[in-house]
């Protein structure tokens, strides 16, 4: 822990400060994007796929290899060089809109660009964490953290559509860029965390191997990544269709569009509130299960009915999806914390978000050339089949025999992890 200036207290609240105005920033973005490509732009249904997915496509690309990048690198570094990129990239937005050449595929380009950052930032940051909290307090401050967020995108939404019905959607995006800096600043202010270097690092792909199977071949791990990467492809696909199905088949004006894209914070704020609660009355791995069935019951509800029993389905419907995911994350992220050797950790990361996040372009991708097939609400509907994947895989685990996930043991025997640690640095170094 950190006992310089501030303490390990202040220096945790300078990284949540910084966490925080991103995510405000980030959370206008969210609805700036969507609206550029659809109000500026005229985009189709699979434009707007294609867009969702380059956001998270860099999953896929790099996201194994950041966990051992990350491990190299200081992290401040890092998560600083990370924020520049990602304010850079989406100040090119209203620059080609001022000079009249703004196109689908810049923004696309320019969520490309934010992926790769994105990838490298929240390896460095989600690492960083554990460096200056307790694991005791681990679990609150992941709570806290997914509290935070849902506040952010339970006001940022609002606000967003708001400034797009003032300003319109181009010029609203700097707001997003102006977060970004901020953010940068403040990391400034934090210790730096340098890597502890043998004499000789083993070769990326060896390390990248080790992180894999250690996370693949755990017994709680395994399944939880997989139950993530089915609500997340069920995310990607909300993501790409939410403006267009509220924009073109719910008839939404921009001010409404942001206060129903609200509801999504809302429901990670009842999450992130009652998580600490649901898992001291029923347990972390009880509280797993909940989590899944919360999610297919959200994921049915949005896409029903029409008028304002429309905007009322969606609306309940994305508080109890988005409950039922930040629940899963927040329970799953502190295990893996707590679980994971330090210093397998960060490839630990990277590859559950490989997988994982990884699913969230496919879905959008999907869900896009459903859409444009048949309607949002049709595809929309298509990927509550994903939803049911989530507590079909819990429950297929040994995780269904657990009241909390920590009453698992690890296997420290000639097959487990510890020593498979042993010989690949007899391998490699």
């Amino acid at each position: 822990m950190d006992n310089g200036s501030g303490g390990a207290a202040g220096v945790f609240w300078r990284w949540w400060t910084a966490g925080t105005t991103s995510a405000v920033g980030s959370a206008v973005g969210a609805v700036a994007l969507p609206l550029t490509a659809l109000t500026v732009l005229d985009a189709s249904a699979f434009e707007m796929g294609l867009i969702a997915a380059a956001g998270y496509v860099a999953w896929i690309v790099i996201g194994l290899p950041a966990g051992v990048l990350v491990q190299r690198m200081p992290m401040r570094r890092v998560q600083i060089i990370a924020d520049v990129a990602r304010a850079a990239a989406v100040v090119s937005i209203p620059v080609a809109w001022w000079l009249d050449r703004l196109t689908v595929a810049q923004l696309v380009v320019a969520a490309l660009v934010i992926s790769f950052a994105n990838v490298v930032f929240d390896v460095a940051n989600s690492t960083f964490l554990p460096s200056i909290v307790s694991k005791e307090q681990l679990q609150s401050r992941n709570s806290l953290t997914s509290g935070t967020h849902a506040a952010t995108q339970l006001g940022g939404p609002s606000i967003g559509g708001l400034v797009v019905q003032v300003l319109g959607a181009v010029p609203t995006l700097l707001v997003d860029a102006v977060s970004y800096l901020v953010s940068a600043l403040l990391l400034r202010t934090l210790p730096e965390r340098h890597p502890q270097a043998p004499d000789r690092w083993p070769p990326m792909r060896a390390m990248i191997r080790e992180g894999w199977r250690f996370v693949a071949r755990h017994p709680v791990m395994g399944p939880c990544m997989w139950a993530a990467t089915a609500a997340n492809m069920v995310c990607g696909a909300q993501q790409a269709l939410y403006a267009l199905y509220l924009v073109r088949e719910l008839h939404a004006e921009p001010g409404l569009v942001g206060l129903l894209l609200a509801a999504d914070g809302a429901g990670t704020l009842a999450g992130a509130a009652l998580t600490n609660r649901i898992t001291a009355r029923l347990g972390t791995a009880r509280a797993l299960i909940l989590a899944g069935f919360l999610t297919v019951a959200g994921a049915l509800v949005v896409p029903l009915g029409a008028g304002w029993q429309g905007y009322a389905a969606f609306a309940v419907g994305n508080v109890v999806f988005s409950a039922g995911v930040v629940l899963l994350s927040v329970v799953t992220r502190t295990y893996r914390q707590i679980a994971s050797p330090p210093d397998l950790l960060p490839r630990v990361m990277a590859t559950v978000r490989f997988v994982s996040w990884g699913a969230i372009p496919v879905g959008g991708l999907v869900a896009g050339g459903l859409a444009g097939v048949f309607s949002g609400r049709t595809a929309l509907l298509v990927f509550v089949a994903a939803a049911v994947c989530v507590p079909l895989v819990l429950l297929a685990s040994p995780i269904r025999h657990l009241r909390d996930l920590t009453d698992h043991q690890e296997d420290d025997g000639p097959t487990g992890p510890a020593p498979r640690r042993r010989r690949l640095a007899a391998e490699t170094g």
